[in-house]
Order: C-alpha cells, then sequence, then structure tokens
C-alpha cells in the first residue's frame, strides 16, 4: 500500500487553486434614477454607450474573476438575454457566467444574498459587488491581502474596499457616505456609520469598547466606499441566520461590528490608485461618465477594452468618435469631453460638448447638448437646448423644445414642438403607481413624474439623537432633502443654504418658500438683474404649441438669502481679505481664515467666493498709469489662487460671479474681459467653462450683464479661430 500521505494530501488542490468566484447584485432595491428604470433594470443602463453591466463585468475579468453569479429579480429574463447575447457568453471571454432569478418579492440585498445561500453556489471566497460598477481596481491584490488574514484569523469574514479621496473630491457621493473608525494597525473596521448629506450629521457615537485595551484608532471620513466586498463563504450563511439584515452596509457591517454573539471581524483595504465607483444616481452617473471620457479609468475608456466591442477614436480634448465614422456637418462645434455613437447624424450649427450621444441618434440644426446624455436612437429636433439632463432610447423632441438641468426623460417619450421642462422634471412613458399627470401640447406622449426630493422634511420629522430607540426610523439616504444631494445638475451650496433656511434659521420658513428657493437661487444674481426685461422673456418664452411643465413654483427668495449671507459676515470676511492683501500672507493662511469665518456663519461657498472676487476687483486701480493688463495679471497672479484654494471647486459658478460682480458697476465692466482672460491664462477656469458660462440664457438681461457677455463672445472667437488653425495645420 502506498504511504497515507501520498493520499488525498499534497495532490488536493488548495483555496488558492480555486477560480476566484463573483458575486453580481443586479439590482440596486431603489428608485433614484427612475422612469429611467422603469421598464429596464439599472445594470442595463449605457454609460459612455455601453451598459453598466459591461463595464461591471469587465473590471471583474481584468481582476482576474473566473465565475460570476448574477443574481437578478426585476426585468431577470431582459438581464438573461442581454448575457447571452454579449461577448461574455463566449468561450474566449474567459468568464462562467451564471444567473440566479430570486423571487420577484425580493426587496433588499440580505434577500437576494440569502437566496445565493440557498442555491449554495458558493464554494470559496468570493468578491461580492452591484451591477453599476465601474472599476479598474487590481483587485487580485485584494483578494491575496483576504485570503492571508484569513488564514492567520477565521473569524475576519469580509474585506470592504475603500479609497482615499479629498473632502471635495468629485467622485465622493456627497449623500451617500459614511464614518470608518478602524485599527490604525490591522485597518480592522471596528465602527462604521452611515451620512446623510441631509440632515447634517452633527456627531458620530463611538461605541466605548471600540477603545478597548488602549488601541489606537483611525476615525476617517475621507474614504469612498467602492461598493466592492471580498467575503468569506460565512457571508452568505449569516444573511441566512439573520433575517433582519437587509442591507449590507447598515444592517450587516453594523450587526457583526455590534454583537454580543459573534465574534466575526471586517478590515477595511484602502487603494491609494486605481478607480472604482458605482452609479447609484443620477449625479454619480454623470460624474462617472465624466471620469470615463477623462480616461480616470483607464484602461477601461471608449478607445480601448470597450466591453461592447464598439471602436472609437479618441482625439484631442478627450473627443471619442465611432471608427466606422459619423455624420457631422462642419459648421458644428464638437466640445471637449464628448462621445459621438456610430450611425448618429448632427446637423449644422449644433453644439455639442461634454455630452455623450447615443447610436442611429438624429442631431438637428442649431441644437444645444451640454453636460447631458442622449441615449440610442433619440431624436433631437431643431433649435432644442438640453442642459444637464438624461435622455432615454428612443425619445423625441420636438423644434424648439428646452430641457433645463436635472430633467431625466424615460424611453420612448416624446416632447412635443416648443415644450419646455422646467429643473429636475422626470417623464416616463408610463405612469407611475402614484400621481403623474400626462404630458400636455400637440405632439406630446408621456407622463410627469414625482421630482426626486420635491417635498422637504420639516422638523417634526427629522430624527433627532434623543429619540426613542425603539421608533422606526426611516433611511436617511431616502429622505426627500438628502435625495437633493444625488441630482444630477444639483449644487451643493443650493441644498445646504436651503436645509439650513429650513431647520437652523429663528424665523418660520416656509416649505413653499424652501422649494422655490433651489430653483432660483443659482440664478438669483442674474434674476435681480433682468428684472427691467420681462417683457422680452415672456416675447421669447412664447410660441404656438408650446408648452411648460414644472413641479414647483418659482419666485426668488432674496430676503431669505439675506438672512443667511448677512452684513456681519461681509464686514468681517472683507477685513479678513485686507488683513492678507497688506500683510503679504499666503493664500493657503488666507483659504483657511476664510473657511473658518464660513463655518461660523453657516453660509453658502458661493457667498464667499463673490467675496473674494469683488475684493480682487475692487483692489485693481482702474484709473492708474501703465498697463491695466500687467495690474491684472499681477493681481490674479498673486491672489486668484483663492478662488479654488476655499473648496467646492465650479468653475462655471466663478465665471458667472465674475460677471455679476463687473456688471455691478461700469467702472468695472471694462475689466471683465481683461480678468477673464486672467483667469484662463492662470488656469482658474478652462475654455469649457468659459463656454457653458456663455451658453446659458440666463446670464443675459442688463446692460451690464450683456456688455460682459459680448466681450465673453470676442473669447469664445478667439477660441474658435485657434481650433480652425489648429484643425488646418
Amino acid at each position: 500500500m502506498p504511504p497515507k500521505n501520498s493520499i488525498g494530501g499534497g495532490n488536493m488542490p488548495s483555496e488558492d487553486d480555486e477560480p476566484l468566484q463573483a458575486v453580481i447584485l443586479a439590482d440596486t432595491y431603489n428608485e433614484r434614477l427612475k422612469p429611467l428604470t422603469a421598464t429596464q433594470p439599472r445594470c442595463l443602463l449605457p454609460i459612455c454607450n455601453t451598459a453598466l453591466l459591461d463595464w461591471t463585468l469587465e473590471s471583474l475579468s481584468l481582476a482576474g474573476v473566473q465565475e460570476v453569479f448574477v443574481v437578478c429579480t426585476s426585468h431577470a429574463d431582459l438581464i438573461k438575454e442581454t448575457i447571452a447575447a454579449s461577448k461574455w457568453s463566449l468561450p474566449a471571454a474567459g468568464l462562467k457566467i451564471t444567473p440566479i432569478a430570486t423571487d420577484p418579492a425580493c426587496f433588499a440585498p440580505g434577500e437576494a444574498l440569502r437566496d445565493v445561500y440557498t442555491h449554495g453556489v458558493i464554494t470559496s471566497d468570493f468578491v461580492l459587488v452591484f451591477g453599476d460598477l465601474v472599476s479598474n481596481v487590481r483587485l487580485d491584490e485584494v483578494v491575496r491581502a483576504h485570503k492571508a488574514r484569513r488564514k492567520v484569523d477565521k473569524e475576519a469574514i469580509m474585506t470592504m474596499v475603500v479609497k482615499e479621496a479629498g473632502r471635495e473630491g468629485r467622485s465622493r457621493p456627497l449623500g451617500d457616505t459614511g464614518v470608518f473608525v478602524l485599527d490604525a494597525e490591522t485597518d480592522e473596521c471596528l465602527h462604521y456609520e452611515v451620512v446623510a448629506g441631509m440632515p447634517l450629521k452633527k456627531n458620530v457615537k463611538i461605541p466605548r469598547e471600540v477603545f478597548a485595551k488602549g488601541r489606537q484608532v483611525d476615525v476617517r471620513n475621507d474614504l469612498i466606499d467602492c461598493g466592492i466586498d471580498i467575503c468569506s463563504v460565512d457571508v452568505p450563511s449569516l444573511f441566512q441566520d439573520n433575517f433582519d439584515y437587509l442591507d449590507i452596509r447598515r444592517d450587516f457591517v453594523h450587526g457583526i461590528l455590534t454583537s454580543d454573539l459573534l465574534t466575526k471581524t471586517i478590515h477595511c483595504h484602502i487603494v491609494k490608485d486605481g478607480y472604482a465607483a458605482r452609479v447609484k444616481d443620477s449625479k454619480s452617473y454623470d460624474v462617472i461618465s465624466k471620469d470615463i471620457l477623462s480616461r480616470w479609468t483607464y484602461p477601461l475608456v471608449p478607445d480601448e477594452n470597450n466591453p461592447n466591442g464598439q471602436l472609437y477614436e479618441h482625439r484631442r480634448g478627450n473627443v471619442y468618435l465611432p471608427s466606422g465614422g459619423t455624420s457631422v456637418q462642419l459648421s458644428c462645434k464638437i466640445g471637449p469631453n464628448t462621445l459621438l455613437g456610430p450611425s448618429t447624424t448632427v446637423a449644422a450649427s449644433t453644439t455639442i460638448s461634454s455630452s455623450v450621444i447615443g447610436a442611429n441618434c438624429t442631431i438637428g440644426a442649431n441644437v444645444t447638448v451640454r453636460n447631458s446624455y442622449i441615449w440610442d436612437g433619440a431624436v433631437i429636433e431643431d433649435k432644442c437646448t438640453v442642459e444637464r439632463s438624461i435622455v432615454g432610447k428612443g425619445v423625441k423632441m420636438g423644434k424648439g423644445s428646452i430641457l433645463l438641468k436635472g430633467c431625466l426623460v424615460g424611453d420612448g417619450v416624446k416632447l412635443g414642438k416648443g415644450t419646455r421642462l422646467e429643473e429636475f422634471t422626470r417623464v416616463g412613458g408610463e405612469k407611475p403607481e402614484e400621481g403623474g399627470e400626462k404630458l400636455v401640447g400637440e405632439g406630446s406622449e408621456g407622463f410627469l413624474w414625482p421630482t426626486i426630493g420635491d417635498s422637504c422634511v420639516r422638523n417634526s420629522e427629522v430624527h433627532s439623537d434623543d429619540e426613542d430607540e425603539d421608533e422606526e426610523v426611516r433611511d436617511e439616504l431616502e429622505t426627500p432633502q438628502n435625495l437633493r444631494f444625488l441630482r444630477i445638475g444639483g449644487h451643493l451650496h443650493i441644498l445646504v443654504a436651503t436645509y439650513l433656511m429650513t431647520f437652523h434659521t429663528g424665523d418660520e420658513t416656509r416649505l413653499e418658500d424652501v422649494q422655490r428657493y433651489e430653483a432660483d437661487s443659482s440664478s438669483s444674481s442674474e434674476d435681480e438683474s433682468r428684472d427691467g426685461d420681462s417683457d422680452q422673456d415672456d416675447d421669447d418664452d412664447t410660441a404656438s404649441n408650446a408648452s411648460t411643465h414644472s413641479s414647483a413654483p418659482s419666485a426668488p427668495l432674496g430676503s431669505k438669502l439675506t438672512s443667511i449671507a448677512n452684513a456681519e459676515f461681509q464686514s468681517e470676511v472683507t477685513a479678513s481679505l485686507s488683513r492678507a492683501w497688506e500683510e503679504g500672507h499666503s493664500v493657503d493662511n488666507a483659504a483657511v481664515e476664510l473657511k473658518t469665518l464660513r463655518m461660523a456663519s453657516n453660509v453658502p461657498l458661493i457667498r464667499v467666493r463673490e467675496a473674494i472676487i469683488s475684493f480682487l476687483v475692487e483692489k485693481i486701480d482702474t484709473g492708474g498709469e501703465g498697463d491695466a493688463r500687467e495690474r491684472v495679471k499681477k493681481a490674479v497672479g498673486r491672489w486668484g489662487g483663492l478662488i479654488d484654494a476655499i473648496g467646492g471647486v465650479d468653475k462655471v459658478e466663478t465665471v458667472q460671479v465674475l460677471q455679476w460682480v463687473c456688471a455691478a458697476e461700469t467702472r468695472y465692466q471694462s475689466l471683465f474681459g481683461l480678468l477673464l482672460g486672467a483667469f484662463y491664462q492662470a488656469d482658474i477656469i478652462e475654455e469649457e467653462d468659459i463656454r457653458e458660462w456663455h451658453g446659458n440664457a440666463l446670464n443675459r438681461g442688463s446692460v451690464g450683464m450683456e456688455k460682459c457677455w459680448s466681450i465673453g463672445s470676442r473669447m469664445i472667437e478667439q477660441f474658435d479661430a485657434q481650433e480652425s488653425e489648429e484643425d488646418s495645420d
């Protein structure tokens, strides 16, 4: 007989030899992207003309995953058909993909993982992600670290992948973040708390036990949760044993860390390099699309490793054109960070910038599309405008239609001639379960959906820290005021000001006023200067068969704004800037003092930016001897960096504020062109920011505003002339 050690011993496959498995949760169990997801799951929505699920599978393939289980709840048959028709069904793809259809009544990730457990398909450590992930992170390194930890400690059941990010990081989801309390030596997660954008979290309650044994801990709120977890085989069984585990972070992670009975541990793996983010809402859809176009996700970019197989040509300014060609008239202006799909036609004098146009789309003449996403088969007729919106497949926009920022238009919707959708309007081809009015206007087909975050929560509805623990607490991430953070086209300073006015002022701010404020604050200064031109606006807005759809009234709220940015703050910030100017402080030191003043006064960031630019303009001697251009260049070179150093960089807003300040007084209007050029040369603003500002009709009105706008026109003409010369070379 052979020796015992030659049987069942050295020739047995080790855990490291087993194929790396992954579980993709195809459903997201929320309605943030409806009506776009009314007829298809989020994982099949196109981002840069490729389905999200394809980006996720490509990410896993690059990471070395070999076997994938796609857990489907809604639209399971559609997901199966899409996978079967994709390249992933081919043997050469290197991925074995098995769809798992769960009970249609499944309503949470925990329910889906319990279904995974009952199928018994998980045989070793696995990667857990959602089907809306875009990532180029080297997961093989994370998996090796997880398995090495498991060999030492079998109780280490999960490793959460997180990434360091600045407080103002673009891909940092302001309405959906978390606080991680980690062991400083081992990165074991000792405590975790969800942090919503609103209501503002005043403190974090860390259990006393976290500090036991004198261990050193790091409290981190600068980590982006990548939505990638390396799990042991014990994780699905823990969901099976605990039916109150529904959400992975708020229930499972929190439950494991606070359990007196379980001795399991969870760790974090902090990645320094790479990209990973989830498309959780329309805001992150916009951010991640731009990150792909800007090549932060390399090698996952349209011209290389494109999961759907379409080939694109990458041109200067991150412009992507299909290799098979597309029909674009010579008079069109295609701006940076733009992708045009195959078989798409663009008529004369149309401007497209920072946008994605799908396949087989028809874009008419004199159309403007900025920071928007037009899906396959859409028809945009002449003289339409689309700003910071998402337009679904097969949508038809009649001549002269306008989509203001934040609009979501579902598949198959038809907007009649001259239709105007107000900010953050949602329109679907199907009627929503609750409410929903039919679109009016000749040629329009579709239904208005309730606006996300349309109703604010009153003080009595906001749960305080001392509430009864037995009281049912609503999901703070899905409250109306927090959902406002998660909409495409939303501005942070407006949201913060709205919240402060609702919950932190002594006066009785009416709910209707708060709803009006968000729609009007971003252009409140322009509105004040445009009052004299109301007749012209009325004429422009009237058209045959025109119809306007809005879910909120529109009235300025200047008096409420004054209660925040009061005279005391203006006086203090001016004094601070004067000291910095006279005493030669560094930009960093001046920024710290301004940030402190802002926090103490609870003012929106735009008020600080206005104060800086106003002070800078006032310090330039308009009647002095010598070259005014040199005086402007010197002032901007010394103090221009302070505009961005205060945080919350918004370059288009910087141009708008500069226009407001210079338009206010005749003597400053002559400085606008010099300052605009100096800001551009100092990289405070870019060409695309100037174009976006100039393309917004709200930036015209009074004589001063119009003069500044005309000066901006000449700069854009210079840009166009320079591009023409470069193309001819």
